[in-house]
């Protein structure tokens, strides 16, 4: 077995081991979904949306697609196929980074720190820049209707292309970032 594969398999097993509810997607390794619930201090607190991960065969020196199967609203996710615009999956990931770090960190940061400078969804970045409030009602009204513990998360899955949306911006330090929590 090659170091990725044992790396991939330590990483997934670690993920499997924590609180994350993991279900595979066949009996591929490669492809697997997991419970994902929003953070407490931010509008998608209450929400559980059904992420799906993909990993490329060259993980973790590769960073791996995620994408919600369940809507989501936010400026950084593509509403129609749920990909995600994450700097540090998509331009800054690095090997030293695990699948844990994914949804401690990384995704929590997204719901908490959404960036509409660099949007998927520009329906709900203008909402956030010009009324924050109306912003956080439809948050809370997609968490309701598309995220709640008894909605099915399969209602809103789609056949479309889950992987990473690639950031043409790569880290700009002048983008402003609007910390949900502050509206």
């Amino acid at each position: 077995m090659s170091s990725p594969n044992r790396r991939r398999d330590l990483d997934l097993t670690k993920l499997m081991m924590s609180d994350y509810e993991v279900t595979m997607d066949g009996d591929s390794l490669a492809q697997f979904f997991v419970k994902f619930k929003g953070p407490s201090d931010s509008p998608y607190f209450g929400g559980c949306w059904k992420v799906r991960v993909e990993l490329p065969p060259a993980y973790p020196y590769k960073s791996p697609s995620i994408g919600f199967t369940n809507k989501i609203y936010h400026p950084n996710v593509d509403l129609a196929s749920g990909s995600v615009c994450l700097d540090v999956i998509n331009q800054t990931w690095s090997p030293m980074f695990d699948l844990i770090n994914i949804f401690e960190i990384f995704l929590p940061q997204l719901l908490l720190y959404p960036n509409p400078t660099d949007p998927l969804n520009g329906e709900a970045a203008s909402m956030l820049l010009k009324e924050p409030e109306k912003y956080k009602i439809k948050v809370k009204e997609f968490v309701n209707k598309y995220a709640s513990d008894n909605t099915e998360n399969d209602e809103s899955e789609s056949e479309s292309d889950l992987s990473s949306y690639s950031d043409s911006s790569d880290n700009d330090d002048n983008s402003e970032k609007f910390p949900i929590d502050d509206l």
